[in-house]
């Protein structure tokens, strides 16, 4: 089994994603972490902005509440 950094969960129900595993994920105050359940264990994943219209996370960023790439800003504008 794998070595496990142990948090108590708060009275508010909250726990703390510790510096080096924040670090190791590139996660920063105000990213959106995703907890999905799969079998018998609760899994935390970073969200990645994606492209609306291809699916990529390569240079994308948010046009009206969506995520737009590069590529496909090119094509609209073209």
């Amino acid at each position: 089994m794998d070595p496990a950094i142990v948090r108590k969960i708060d009275d508010l129900g909250r726990i703390v994603v510790p510096a080096e595993t924040r670090r190791l994920f590139n996660i920063h105050e105000g990213d959106q972490l995703a907890i999905t359940v799969e079998g018998d264990a609760i899994v935390i994943r970073k969200l990645e902005a994606s492209c609306v219209f291809c699916d990529t996370t390569e240079q994308v960023t948010p046009f009206r509440g969506r995520g737009v790439c590069a590529a496909c800003r090119k094509e609209l504008a073209g």
